[in-house]
């Protein structure tokens, strides 16, 4: 963390982790948070922000161009274009859709990630803020390569 940069340093914990079983994505909430999701249970999809710890290292927090999806076939991008891990900030966002809650615990759709990544923030998705009509996007970005 860089101490001396004149908006810092911040400090961001973790309200929960992600749990990945066979079939299904559990978000346990930690205790601490609990109240925090009062209401929620009115919305049917969430925005999830998770710290990809996986793959947080110092060199990968300097790739600031990739491949998208790690396919050379698509053209080199940098990567506030793209969703690849490598970032200077290793935050996932996810749009998800939320299944059951059991106190704690948001059963959600699968999600792209490992199990045990904390998550740092969960919101309600809403038309009015997540519009989702009339999105651009380029014609790599529409193909569904990964490796």
């Amino acid at each position: 963390m860089d101490t001396n940069h004149p908006m810092g340093p911040y400090q961001v914990r973790p309200v929960g982790i992600i749990r990945q079983e066979v079939a299904r994505t559990t978000i346990e909430v930690f205790d601490a948070y609990a109240d925090a999701l009062m209401g929620l249970e009115d919305f049917s999809h969430l925005v999830l922000l998770a710290w990809f710890h996986g793959t947080d290292t110092r060199s990968r927090r300097k790739i600031l161009q990739v491949h998208p999806r790690g396919d050379p076939r698509n053209p080199l991008r940098g990567v506030f274009a793209t969703r690849s891990p490598a970032r200077p900030n290793p935050i996932g966002m996810w749009i998800c859709r939320l299944l059951k809650m059991d106190g704690n615990r948001l059963l959600v759709e699968k999600l792209d990630a490992f199990d045990g990544t904390p998550v740092l923030d969960i919101k309600p998705c809403t038309e009015i803020l997540d519009p989702a009509a009339d999105v651009r996007i380029p014609e790599w970005a529409k193909k569904g390569r990964r490796t």
